[in-house]
């Protein structure tokens, strides 16, 4: 396993709706690996392939709290079956844009199917922040980032942080 570089906003890969997953190898399960890994190390509670260059649907996800069990997810080819009408407002933030935290408003309950790392298809329910981890992963998968809920005035705030953090990173 290896710790993968997470791409930072913007930048134009986190911009794409990615591919369907259709080789169930070895490869993919290394990649899984590699995703748990630099989610935890970044730290996080869900990353999305693009955040590391990778073109497919796959995303990784842990919402358990701290001093609880890990309760580490793989959810490959994932897409929405359900949403409920109620809706909730969480406070996100991304991998991909550190250090940025707005409220936005999803459904509170959905229910998902995915396949596993070796191909089989599940469906799962989530609630509450699981349910938001889920659907702005999602979101990745498709080219979607969450400052796509907010006003223009606070995305190009958040995108103008976002290249001058780029330019600094790039200076070091």
């Amino acid at each position: 396993m290896s710790l993968r570089t997470i791409l930072i906003h913007p930048d134009a890969r986190l911009r794409k709706k990615c591919d369907l997953v259709k080789n169930f190898d070895l490869k993919l399960k290394n990649l899984t690996q590699d995703m748990l890994e630099t989610m935890y190390d970044a730290p996080g509670i869900g990353l999305a392939a693009p955040q590391i260059g990778v073109m497919l649907q796959v995303f990784v996800m842990d919402c358990a709290i701290k001093d609880e069990e890990p309760n580490p997810l793989i959810l490959i080819n994932p897409s929405i079956l359900w949403h409920s009408e109620e809706t909730s407002i969480h406070s996100e933030g991304c991998l991909s844009i550190p250090e940025q935290y707005e409220e936005v408003t999803r459904p509170k309950s959905v229910k998902i199917s995915f396949q596993n790392v070796m191909g089989v298809v599940n469906e799962i329910s989530f609630e509450g922040i699981e349910a938001t981890c889920a659907q702005h992963e999602i979101d990745h998968l498709n080219g979607k980032l969450f400052i796509d809920y907010l006003s223009s005035l606070k995305k190009k705030m958040i995108t103008d942080k976002m290249k001058k953090l780029k330019r600094e990173l790039a200076r070091k």
